[in-house]
């Protein structure tokens, strides 16, 4: 499949993998912002506090780590760093990482990029299942899309998506890769048979003795 110029065909396939949807989210701005922590040490000289074992949630979202260091306790414009065990929440979404940098803005949280080895993301929608992973995620919870980048792999529980760059919308359950994302490397879609219904799936070979 080449790089180069996607296809309508390609275009067509990468747009019905997952089925769009039209649900509305509701602004999380208006909603308080909850932090508990374990522990908390405030250095009011330099400005910097430290929370161990936290967890900021705002309405469905959410942000769990072993360890939190932000510039001040104020969500209007603000960056947190978040290391250790990394959860975040939202939209029927799961983030997982090592590390996060979270920005707050005008009260509300807007935006994630975790890193890991690899960083994961799911998302349950009734029987079916989004789950993918790559070495940073970008997640905007303004709008619900995610940027994978390096190594990137999507699936909805059956096909599968790899690229160096893919990008998933959660309220639309849509993955888009721009061609001029890939750094010349092709996107690679594997389709896997279905069994019809009632039929049970193939059984596997027995090992050679």
């Amino acid at each position: 499949m080449a790089a180069s110029s996607p296809s309508p065909a390609l275009a067509a396939l990468l747009l019905a993998v997952l089925p769009a949807t039209s649900d509305a989210q509701p602004s999380r701005a208006t909603l308080p912002i909850s932090v508990e922590a374990d522990s908390s040490d405030f250095d009011y000289r330099n400005g910097v506090l430290v929370f161990r074992r936290i967890r900021v949630t705002q309405g469905d979202a959410s942000v769990a780590a072993d360890l939190a260091t932000a510039t001040g306790l104020e969500f209007q414009n603000s960056e947190w760093q978040f290391d250790g065990s990394v959860r975040i929440v939202a939209e029927g979404g799961t983030l997982e990482s090592d590390t996060a940098v979270v920005r707050f803005r005008d009260n509300e949280i807007a935006f994630a990029q975790v890193t890991g080895d690899p960083a994961t993301f799911s998302q349950q929608r009734g029987e079916q299942r989004a789950e993918g992973r790559a070495a940073r995620i970008e997640y905007q919870l303004t709008t619900g899309r995610i940027r994978l980048t390096g190594g990137a792999w999507l699936s909805d529980g059956r096909n599968e998506i790899t690229g160096s760059t893919l990008v998933y919308s959660m309220s639309e359950e849509r993955i888009v890769a721009e061609a001029a994302e890939q750094g010349g490397e092709p996107v690679r879609i594997t389709i896997n048979p279905q069994s019809p219904p009632g039929e049970p799936p193939p059984a596997e070979a027995p090992p050679e003795p």
